[in-house]
């Protein structure tokens, strides 16, 4: 049997799509998960990477932060997580959250730091407060890139939250474990096509939030 006979066979199954472990339901849970995931990341990486990009200070301690914490394997932190604070969402939340921050604080640094000095000086010159000059001037022209760490974010996200089914926990990758538990390569590779599929579909919705967010001129210049 070939991977699509795989696929069509878990699609056309209607089995699948109805109960606690249907499709939807998987679906649901898993993109609950990467959502909760994305917005915790961002709410710590973005404002801390805005400031140091403005100020142009801590840029080194970022640099250490990031590379430390890619460093971590997102599969060792979930089972320590796991084995400290039992079941539940924090174990799951806190290496998803860990493996996120890094692309979002790192790019979002290096974004406004790449915005051109003339306007910035000009605002400043102006009396403009530094706050209006982040959100204003910078944060217009940064704004590509910085959706571009999201995305990265996202996609590794939703990617990894898979493995929050080792430790019990719903989501797509429940599929894949259980299939790989039970010898079910039919529901493995079904997993695997829904994790993939959900990957392309958000990297269609930073695509679509790029075209909405910036502006024509700054997306013509990039």
């Amino acid at each position: 049997m070939n991977i699509l006979h795989f696929v069509d066979a878990f699609f056309s199954d209607s089995s699948h799509w109805h109960g606690y472990d249907g499709i939807p339901t998987r679906l649901r849970e898993h993109v609950q998960y990467s959502l909760l995931a994305l917005v915790i990341a961002a709410a710590v990486g973005l404002p801390a990477g805005l400031l140091t990009g403005h100020t142009g200070r801590g840029g080194n301690a970022l640099a250490l932060i990031a590379t430390a914490a890619r460093a971590l394997p997102s599969f060792g932190l979930l089972v320590l997580m796991f084995i400290l604070l039992g079941f539940g969402l924090l174990p799951v939340m806190i290496p998803l959250v860990v493996l996120a921050i890094p692309p979002i604080l790192v790019t979002t640094y290096e974004a406004v730091r790449s915005v051109d000095p003339s306007p910035v000086d000009a605002a400043r010159g102006m009396g403009m407060p530094e706050t209006r000059i982040l959100f204003r001037v910078e944060l217009p022209v940064a704004l590509p890139l910085i959706l571009s760490g999201l995305r990265s974010a996202a996609i590794q996200i939703v990617s990894t939250a898979t493995i929050a089914a080792y430790v019990s926990f719903g989501g797509l990758g429940r599929y894949v474990i259980d299939g790989l538990y039970q010898h079910d390569y039919e529901k493995v590779v079904g997993g695997a096509t829904l994790v993939a599929g959900l990957a392309l579909v958000t990297l269609a919705l930073f695509w679509a939030a790029g075209r909405y967010a910036v502006s024509p001129g700054v997306r013509r210049r990039g």
